[in-house]
């Protein structure tokens, strides 16, 4: 059964039997982890005869803060063909990444190259070479602790502007702009007087802000032309005027 810590990072460690020294290597950072307020999670330690293994991968892997992959040829072979253990906990941190837990899973290159060690199901993420450290010390995995695991930020913060610099005005951003609603009371009434199109409505929408010459350009010629039409389309009726997109003959 595993012991959860509530006050430091539960940290699972995965990785492949590949051979005696690379199990040692894996226990000697599980200790560096454990000495520095990590609560490290790892089969030498928090398993015993009779333990269902499954189990044990199941619940490591999804209640574990952080998962640290050990990278190696072996452990890469086995997540793509999903053999083994290893094949069963790729199964399961593919279910993490699924649902968006990108930061929840660390590779650590071991051995090899990235593209000959990294599973296919972690390949582009950004991963920890610990390849030439063959006997870890702590400054081998002060990265991995301190920005990995405790999330510290390394970037310094932002100072202030140059004093020659009296003025910075950002660029408009397109998907700043979003419709706030309805103008209600400039909603006009439709003619009802029999002519084709005396039914509808001009309807002004409020945008949150004006928008720019180009924004104005792109949008009305996507709603000329969008990706797909419906029965209900008039597809030449939108302008922008100020800060409003105007239908003018459109329904309710």
């Amino acid at each position: 059964m595993i012991e959860w810590s509530e006050d430091k990072p539960n940290v699972f460690i995965s990785y492949s039997w590949d051979d005696g020294a690379h199990k040692e290597w894996v226990k000697s950072l599980a200790d560096i982890l454990l000495d520095n307020g990590v609560n490290a999670i790892l089969d030498d330690y928090d398993t015993e005869p009779g333990d269902r293994l499954p189990h044990f991968m199941e619940e490591a892997v999804s209640k574990a803060d952080k998962v640290l992959v050990i990278c190696t040829e072996t452990y890469k072979r086995k997540a793509d063909k999903r053999e083994g253990g290893v094949g069963y906990e790729e199964h399961i941190i593919s279910s993490e990444l699924m649902k968006g837990n990108e930061r929840k899973i660390i590779p650590i290159l071991r051995n090899g190259k990235g593209n000959t060690s990294i599973p296919i199901c972690l390949a582009g993420k950004k991963y920890i070479d610990l390849s030439k450290a063959n006997k870890l010390n702590y400054s081998d995995v002060e990265d991995l602790i301190l920005h990995g695991i405790y999330e510290q930020k390394s970037k310094p913060i932002v100072g202030n502007r140059p004093k020659e610099v009296k003025h910075y005005a950002k660029r408009e951003n397109p998907e700043d702009i979003y419709i706030v609603g309805i103008v209600e009371d400039e909603v006009t009434a439709p003619r009802n007087d029999g002519t084709p199109g005396c039914a509808l409505y001009c309807v002004p929408i409020r945008l949150s802000k004006r928008p720019s010459e180009i924004w104005k350009e792109y949008f009305v010629q996507t709603w000329r032309n969008p990706p797909s039409f419906t029965l209900m389309h008039r597809s030449r009726i939108a302008s922008i005027q100020y800060d409003k997109i105007i239908l003018d003959g459109t329904t309710l």
